[in-house]
């Protein structure tokens, strides 16, 4: 059940950015619903095997790199979902900036905060 919310969550704010943001375009809530999920299922499967490809430069970089990774995988759901359009890296870097942060705030997992304060 967390898991739509998260989903639905993020199509919310997703689509929320896209009229805001230039050089974003989502046609449809449906489309933002679909991206949502890509992007869960490659921040799932793909993101884990490109931080530990890019350490090196991650460490160098002192963590910015990850928001390369996150621009990239960004770029890479919109060509996979059609219906949204992202015009480059620049911005893909700041949707993916602003939608980690705005769904951070949004999102609050219920379960996680009820367990904060206990020593079981």
């Amino acid at each position: 059940m967390n898991f739509l919310i998260r989903i639905l969550v993020t199509a919310v704010v997703a689509f929320g950015l896209s009229s805001v943001l230039p050089g974003v375009r989502i046609d449809s809530f449906g489309a933002a619903i679909l991206l949502s999920v890509v992007l869960a299922i490659l921040n799932a499967l793909l993101k884990p095997v490109l931080i530990i490809l890019t350490f090196p430069i991650t460490i160098i970089t002192l963590g910015l790199f990850l928001f390369v990774i996150n621009a990239g995988i960004i770029l890479l759901a919109a060509g996979f979902v059609q219906g949204v359009r992202v015009d480059g890296f620049w911005p893909a870097l700041l949707f993916s900036l602003l939608l980690s942060i705005l769904v951070s705030i949004l999102y609050k997992d219920p379960d996680r905060d009820r367990g904060r304060g206990r020593t079981d």
